[in-house]
């Protein structure tokens, strides 16, 4: 029992901050310190500590040091340190609620030293109170210790240094001293800031909305007043009675980076009250019931009844997909094709070697026609042919002009690069009888075929949403796909995308470049587009504000350039969910000419939802550039709600019936400011299913 003593107290004594913040005040305090207050350090077996490596025992010694420096920055209230060690470290590499030997946590320093900063940066990085600290007077208690063993220790070592002659030993009792004043000075100071500290006041900002059918979600500032002590937990409390007699549920909340949390598992239709009251080291502080003060728990669907458009529509495709390819497998169709051009005997290449492959069907000019280029891209390298020029295949020499149409039937079927040689075999047909436009849309599934087999890859990425074209009558179809992994390849090189640039030597002159060097030209704006692209808006309810123009051959879609797959937007509020009572006051709303706003004293989650559209609306329209009292005309969208995933959902604002959609010729009474494209809605809609 005493070796194991000894041990747990070499270990006590090893975790403590060097220098003058920890003047060996482990071995006194430690054995004063109540069984409650120790630290049960496990003892090493001595064989394992043998059996280990010097690079481990290197590492645990300099976590050791670590969390050495944590407590001594914290004690120094030394908050560009501690928040350089929190980054530095996670909290296990740090022991961040591990007592020391005084039977303390660096955030208990903090917050009865009352150093809000810090407190704070250790909150979010998940630091404790300590447990031991089980009442008001077991804190008090323990800080009492803590200076009652230091002053002693002063006055100990004042009578040594007064008493001895001046020689070596003299001069260390003399830095001893000096420590431990300090630290008596610091346990003065903490035990002046429990005694001075009072329970905190009640949170702020306390608002309740309704997250779903069966849960609310409740979020809340921190307390005004500056006077208490740190908090450091809140506590969430939920009832069916304005009284809160009896509680249904509490939720004590101790991870402080978002004050906010929802409350599942309740009953669709009910009413809930809810109120939050914050802790510190003085205890729990008066509760704040929310506003409103009650959420009933719904969803706007409820209102009409109305089932989820997109309901089992993907299973739906996709037995309808299967149902297809069932009725093909033993059609004359489905036979391979016998004529197939020799250049197909490379699509059995199974990696991307052939890129530099001398036999490699890639083309090197551009003649007249129709071309299919694929843009792979990593980091600011991209991947070119062994003749440094990005992957070619000739679609047709014969076609040189794009339809529409053509165009995009092909960005559709890039959303089944994996079933292309089904869709050939499907295609095929005798040429005497296809017409030109199954002999284009033939000759870019051969021209796809070609490529996957060129590049040894199936996924040739995302289709850019309009070819490349020149005066020479050249037109490429591009797609990008993004190389994440950090796979490596044999004999395949990749290139910066600057030095292809600028090496590159042109055929064209500046003013009628080619198509291949207005890619090249732009390539770097083509990838950001691909990259913008994929971005996803973070969870939330947004307003979004449809806009189209008419061409002779497609619809065009008004999109931000900084997320070409969504509606120009701002967001309204965190949360996604429409209730049931908002939706039909909104219902309401849309069916009056002359809508009457609701009395900003009332604290209604429809009243909550005005005001939010209001700033939502203004926000927008400086956005698009269209005069606020321009927008008294506009409309909202009130047939759905239009959900993504469930975690995204959009309101849409709309302009007057005839300025939805700008006509060929018709000038736009609302010219966007810079920062916004227009795509074709069919790319649009591929865009945003991404």
């Amino acid at each position: 029992k005493m070796t194991q003593q000894m041990r747990d107290l070499q270990l006590a004594q090893a975790r403590k901050p060097p220098g003058p913040s920890s003047p060996n005040a482990a071995k006194r305090l430690y054995r004063n310190l109540s069984g409650k207050f120790r630290v049960n350090y496990t003892s090493f077996d001595e064989g394992s500590l043998a059996g280990r490596g010097e690079k481990e025992k290197l590492r645990k010694s300099y976590l050791f040091q670590s969390n050495a420096a944590l407590f001594e920055a914290v004690e120094l209230q030394d908050l560009d340190r501690v928040q350089e060690l929190l980054k530095q470290y996670s909290p296990e590499e740090l022991d961040l609620n591990t007592p020391n030997s005084e039977g303390l946590l660096p955030l208990d320093i903090a917050i009865m030293t009352n150093n809000a900063p810090i407190a704070r940066a250790l909150l979010q990085a998940g630091a404790k109170e300590s447990p031991h600290f089980v009442s008001l007077e077991s804190r008090s208690l323990h800080l009492s210790t803590l200076v009652r063993e230091a002053e002693q220790r002063v006055n100990e070592l004042t009578a040594q240094v007064v008493n001895e002659a001046p020689n070596a030993d003299c001069s260390e009792k003399e830095k001893q001293l000096k420590a431990w004043e300090w630290r008596y000075r610091l346990y003065k100071r903490m035990k002046a800031g429990f005694e001075h500290a009072r329970v905190p006041d009640a949170p702020t900002n306390v608002h309740l909305s309704v997250a779903s059918s069966s849960s609310v979600q409740v979020t809340f500032w921190e307390p005004l007043s500056v006077n208490s002590a740190v908090v450091t937990k809140y506590k969430v409390e939920w009832s069916c009675s304005p009284t809160f007699s009896p509680l249904l549920g509490e939720a004590v909340i101790d991870k402080l980076k978002n004050l906010h949390f929802t409350i599942q598992g309740l009953v669709s239709g009910t009413a809930y009250y809810v109120q939050v009251s914050a802790y510190n080291m003085k205890g729990w502080g008066p509760p704040q019931a929310s506003v409103p003060p009650f959420a009933i728990p719904s969803n706007w669907r409820e209102y009409d009844g109305r089932a989820p458009r997109r309901r089992g529509q993907a299973e739906a495709l996709d037995h309808l997909l299967g149902q297809v390819k069932t009725v093909h497998q033993h059609c004359v169709c489905h036979e391979p094709c016998k004529n197939q051009p020799q250049s197909r005997k490379h699509s059995v290449s199974k990696s991307l070697k052939h890129l530099f492959h001398p036999g490699s069907k890639f083309l090197k000019t551009l003649k007249r026609g129709l071309y299919l280029t694929a843009i792979f891209y990593k980091d600011d390298n991209i991947l070119v042919t062994h003749e440094d020029q990005v992957p070619v295949v000739e679609i047709d020499d014969t076609y040189s002009c794009l339809l529409m149409q053509d165009f995009l039937w092909f960005t559709k079927v890039s959303c089944m690069w994996d079933e292309i040689l089904w869709l050939r075999q499907c295609v095929t047909v005798s040429q005497s009888s296809c017409s030109c436009i199954l002999q284009t849309r033939f000759k870019m599934l051969l021209a796809i075929s070609q490529m996957q087999g060129l590049l040894g890859i199936q996924d040739l990425g995302q289709v850019f949403f309009e070819p490349v074209k020149d005066k020479q009558g050249n037109i490429l179809i591009v797609t990008l796909k993004e190389v994440k992994t950090n796979q490596t390849f044999e004999s395949v090189r990749w290139v910066p995308i600057c030095k292809l640039q600028t090496s590159r030597k042109s055929v064209s002159s500046p003013e009628e470049p080619t198509a291949l060097d207005t890619l090249l030209i732009s390539v770097q704006d083509k990838l950001a587009y691909h990259q913008r692209s994929s971005h996803a808006l973070s969870p939330g309810l947004y307003l979004g504000y449809l806009k189209l123009c008419s061409a002779v051959d497609q619809i065009r879609v008004l999109v931000p350039e900084q997320l070409p797959n969504i509606l120009c937007h701002v967001k309204i509020r965190s949360n996604p969910n429409i209730s049931r009572e908002e939706w039909e006051w909104l219902q309401k709303m849309a069916s009056v000419e002359e809508p009457v706003p609701a009395g900003p004293e009332a604290e209604t989650s429809q009243n909550h939802l005005f005001q939010e559209l209001q700033v939502a609306i203004k926000e927008l329209m400086t956005l698009v550039n269209i005069p606020l009292q321009e927008a008294k005309d506009f409309r909202l969208y009130s047939q759905e709600v239009l959900d993504f995933g469930g975690q995204v959902s959009f309101l849409l604002l709309l302009p007057p019936s005839d300025d939805v959609c700008t006509a060929p010729g018709q000038n736009n009474p609302y010219t966007p400011r810079s920062g916004f494209l227009t795509l074709p809605l069919q790319i649009f809609e591929l865009g945003e299913e991404r």
